[in-house]
């Protein structure tokens, strides 16, 4: 199978390389290509127009998509098939046992310590932060795939961490209560607006860096919902603040209760 291929003329790759992304299966068949030493054309598809062309022009429905002459052969598994070599496992495969993890343990330690809502979206944040800073260059590198401040303002992505922590610990204590509120709106809208646009308008196929740096959480509803609630959250406390009705002081009455309810338990 091979030879056919290297006696083809033409052998003509189409994959997805824009700002925002580039595609890992047609980074897998330029390489299986050159493995193989076949000579071949490197068409990269820079823009969401342009991959749109392309797949109404061929009736496709994915890239990368490889031609050999006339003929089109497929994607990456279909070459891999025609050349008779092994197909390389999808290492990113997705995951969402991160997500459901950090927010179970969040709801966990919300109902021990009767904090509610509040001390659910304050564990929360603070679980997310950790990830982050604990490989904040390659949580850097995911976020600014799709963040449109990041893309902007490139330290803002290893400042977010940092800025989620202080969030999430202004839910937890109640201190500075405006302060929260506003950087959670602003943060929950901007981060919501990004993965809209990443996933919904430029249909972008990423992982989420929210789990932190590396992960196999794929950028979508999850995000958005994540980014919604924060956004949620910071108003719901600006509002509670400027009426009186601030969420704090409600947790710093339980907080005290619930820790005489485990003395007394002890005793």
């Amino acid at each position: 199978m091979t030879n056919t291929l290297k006696n083809t003329e033409k052998v003509r790759v189409y994959r997805m390389l824009t700002p925002e992304h580039e595609c890992p299966w047609g980074v897998k068949t330029v390489k299986l290509l050159n493995e193989q030493g076949i000579d071949f054309e490197d068409h990269k598809l820079r823009s969401r127009e342009e991959i749109d062309e392309f797949k109404a022009k061929h009736n496709v429905k994915t890239t990368p998509q490889i031609f050999a002459g006339d003929e089109r052969i497929g994607g990456y598994s279909d070459l891999a098939e025609k050349l008779d070599v092994e197909v390389e496992e999808e290492e990113d495969e997705t995951s969402y046992v991160p997500v459901i993890a950090v927010f179970s343990s969040a709801g966990l330690l919300a109902l021990a310590t009767t904090m509610g809502i509040t001390g659910f979206m304050g564990y929360s944040l603070s679980l997310l932060a950790t990830l982050k800073l604990m490989d904040i260059e390659s949580f850097a590198q995911g976020f600014e795939k799709y963040d449109l401040i990041t893309k902007r303002i490139r330290p803002y992505a290893k400042v977010y961490p940092f800025a989620e922590l202080a969030i999430g610990l202004g839910f937890l204590s109640g201190v500075a209560p405006i302060a929260t509120g506003v950087a959670s709106l602003a943060i929950g809208v901007s981060g919501g607006i990004s993965v809209f646009k990443a996933v919904y308008i430029d249909k972008l196929d990423l992982n989420c860096a929210c789990v932190g740096g590396g992960s196999r959480t794929p950028l979508g509803v999850v995000s958005f919902a994540e980014n919604a609630i924060m956004a949620v959250m910071g108003g719901v406390l600006l509002f509670n603040t400027f009426t009186g009705e601030a969420e704090t002081a409600k947790i710093k009455e339980a907080e005290p209760a619930a820790i005489v309810r485990l003395q007394e338990a002890v005793k």
